[in-house]
């Protein structure tokens, strides 16, 4: 804090001094109020009382502009001449005059508060309205998803909002980096975020109705290992599966000759019958339906993992508060059905031999 105000200091200096020469007394008036600045930072809501009685020249209609009694304004402006170190206002009982120091210090703060007032104003504007640019991260396969149709009805409801949609798979950093939103799937470790949970994303086992033909479909985990499989390249051991139930826990070494770290081509691929792929069950849904895919051991979880949205701060700006609500609209509900309607539906592939 020290150094930021003593730089601001410098630039006040140099806007009341304007240049010119100062008299003994405006130099005492600067030295106390970089001194003030410095150390009593609690103060410069005096700045604005001071203001708005010079302004009126009156304590009573300055209290009742700012709805607050006569005597907790006076009391406040004596406060700040003593911070200052000067006596800014003469009062008698009929009237109210700026001393030749509180004229210098009005002319000066004036312009201040009056470029606070529009600071704060211009900051209301971006929590009240979306605008400016909006960095969101997330998955290729999870804008395939869902992004679609809530990026078209955000960009037509806010057209003053520039979207920026990053598809790194690499976690980003969203502080250091300067994203507003990301989408994670997973235990969320990083306690400096703010997060939001969106639902619960299954992952399960499929593989094509050619290959279940020609193979037939396991009825034990540990049979996993007599089938060509699509391993993950980025999955911690992409040699091993894990899947279970009720409990009971199986580890099962797989193999197979692909190994992608793109979800979406890992489909492609179980698709043609190359293998058995561990894929997230909402990409699934319409190839299940068509007959395209078929679930393998659905009596067994493999994995199940929270969706989060995160944020660095809780004070979001309407431009990520806005993208936030929509997001949790529309994607909660589709994970909670695929979740709900999967989970019931135990039985899609018959086993064969």
């Amino acid at each position: 804090m020290g150094n930021i105000v003593s730089h601001s200091c410098v630039k006040i200096i140099n806007v009341i001094s304007n240049g010119g020469v100062f008299l003994k007394n405006q130099q005492l008036i600067i030295k106390n109020f970089i001194f003030f600045l410095e150390y009593k930072m609690d103060y410069l809501r005096e700045i604005a009382l001071f203001v708005a009685v010079a302004r009126t020249m009156s304590f009573k209609r300055a209290a009742e502009s700012l709805d607050i009694p006569t005597s907790t304004l006076s009391r406040r402006i004596a406060g700040l001449e003593q911070a200052v170190g000067v006596r800014l206002l003469n009062r008698t009982t009929r009237a109210v005059e700026l001393t030749e120091a509180g004229q210098l210090y009005y002319e000066r703060c004036r312009d201040i508060v009056e470029a606070a007032r529009v600071a704060h104003e211009k900051l209301g504007e971006i929590v009240e309205k979306p605008r400016g640019r909006l960095r969101v991260s997330t998955t290729v396969e999870f804008a395939r998803l869902y992004f679609g149709p809530i990026v078209s009805e955000y960009v037509r409801n806010y057209p003053d909002v520039t979207l920026e949609i990053d598809l790194n798979p690499n976690r980003v950093d969203l502080i250091a980096q300067n994203y507003d939103l990301a989408l994670r799937v997973g235990q969320q470790p990083d306690s400096a975020l703010i997060c939001r949970r969106l639902g619960i994303l299954r992952t399960a086992l499929f593989a094509s109705p050619e290959l279940v033909s020609t193979l037939g479909a396991p009825s034990r985990p540990e049979q996993l290992s007599n089938y060509p499989v699509i391993r993950n390249l980025n999955a911690p051991q992409s040699d091993v599966w894990i899947l279970s139930r009720n409990g009971e826990t199986v580890e099962v070494p797989v193999n197979g000759p692909i190994l992608v770290n793109n979800f979406g081509f890992m489909r492609q691929m179980a698709l043609t019958g190359m293998g058995i792929a561990m894929l997230h069950e909402p990409m699934v849904v319409s190839d299940i339906k068509a007959g395209h895919l078929q679930r393998i051991l659905p009596n067994w979880v493999v994995k199940e993992a929270p969706v989060y949205a995160l944020m660095p701060s809780r004070l979001l700006p309407a431009k990520t508060r806005l993208f936030l609500e929509m997001l949790s609209a529309r994607v909660s509900p589709q994970l909670a059905a695929t979740y709900e309607t999967n989970k019931s539906q135990n039985s899609i592939v018959p086993n064969m031999k």
